[in-house]
C-alpha cells in the first residue's frame, strides 16, 4: 500500500483581513506539482511511524494526526507508516500537509472506500489549512483560511516550472510580521483569468514584501528567474521557495547564490 504525496505552489496570495479566531482570511490559487514524497502503509502487530530521506525535525507529524482523525470515523487494525521524505520542509511547498492528505487517501482506499472525497476533505481541513487541497489537488482557488476550495480552469499544460530554495527557513509567524491586510483591491481570481504575461505586474504574493525585506537574496533569485526567461516568477506561500514558470523547457540555471535544492518540472 503505497502512494506519492505531491507538493504545491501558490499562484498569488492576498491577505485580506485578520479573523476573530486569530487566523487570516486569504485568497490564493494552489497548483499541484509532480514533485513527490513516498508514503507506504503496512498492517503490523504494533502501530509505528518511520522515516528516511530528508531529516524531519520534531517528534510529531501530520501523518499521525491524519491517522487519529481517520480512526474517529472507521475502526482499523494496527498500522505502520513509512515516509521517504523528498519534498523540503519549511519552504512553502505544503509537503507536510500533502503527506497527511495522502495518508487519509491510503486509509480510505484500503479500509473505507465508501467514504467520498467530500468527507475526506472535511477530515483533512481539521488537520491543517493546506491539507484539504491535496485530497483532489489540481489547480484550485482557496479562500477563508485556505480551506474553502473551488476548481480553476487555467491552461498551464506543457509549461515548465523551476523550483529553487536557498535553505532559508521562514516561519509563518515571521512572514506575517509587517503585513498589512488589504481587502480593498482587485480579486486575485480576476488577475489569474488574464493572460499569463500579465501576471508579472499584477499577480502578487503579499508575503514577499516582508520576507524579501529580511532576506534580500530571495528577491535576487526571483530576478534571476525572470532574467532566464520566466514568464512569471514568485515566492510560494510564506516562503522561502521561489518558482518560475517558463513557456519552454529549461534544464539548468547558474545561480548567483548557493542553493540547497532546485527542481525542473513539466506541467
Amino acid at each position: 500500500m503505497i502512494n506519492f504525496p505531491t507538493c504545491k505552489i501558490n499562484l498569488g496570495l492576498h491577505i485580506l483581513k485578520r479573523r476573530d479566531d486569530g487566523y487570516h482570511d486569504i485568497e490564493t490559487a494552489l497548483l499541484e506539482l509532480p514533485f513527490n514524497d513516498i508514503l507506504e502503509l503496512v498492517e503490523s502487530k504494533e502501530s509505528g511511524f518511520t522515516t528516511s530521506g530528508l531529516e524531519i525535525p520534531g517528534s510529531g507529524n501530520l501523518i499521525l494526526d491524519a491517522l487519529a482523525e481517520f480512526k474517529k470515523h472507521k475502526p482499523i487494525p494496527p498500522l505502520s507508516f513509512h515516509l521517504h521524505k523528498l519534498i523540503p520542509m519549511g519552504g512553502g511547498l505544503g509537503g507536510g500537509s500533502s503527506d497527511a492528505a495522502f495518508a487519509l487517501k491510503l486509509l480510505r482506499d484500503h479500509y473505507a472506500p465508501e467514504i467520498g472525497n467530500a468527507q475526506l476533505i472535511e477530515m483533512a481541513s481539521k488537520i491543517g489549512s493546506d491539507c484539504a487541497f491535496f485530497i483532489e489537488g489540481g489547480l484550485q482557488f482557496a479562500t477563508g483560511r485556505g480551506e474553502v476550495l473551488t476548481p480553476l480552469s487555467i491552461d498551464l499544460k506543457n509549461k515548465f516550472v523551476v523550483l529553487v530554495n536557498l535553505g532559508i527557513h521562514v516561519s509563518t509567524k515571521e512572514a506575517y510580521e509587517g503585513i498589512a491586510p488589504n481587502s480593498n483591491r482587485v480579486s486575485l481570481k480576476t488577475v489569474l483569468e488574464k493572460p499569463i504575461h500579465n501576471w508579472k505586474d499584477e499577480l502578487v504574493n503579499d508575503f514577499e514584501q516582508s520576507v524579501f525585506a529580511k532576506y534580500p537574496e530571495l528577491a535576487l533569485i526571483k530576478d534571476e528567474l525572470y532574467a532566464h526567461g520566466a514568464v512569471y516568477a514568485a515566492m510560494t506561500g510564506s516562503g522561502s521557495t521561489l518558482f518560475g514558470i517558463f513557456e519552454s523547457e529549461i534544464q539548468s540555471i547558474q545561480w548567483s547564490r548557493k542553493v540547497q535544492y532546485e527542481t525542473y518540472l513539466k506541467l
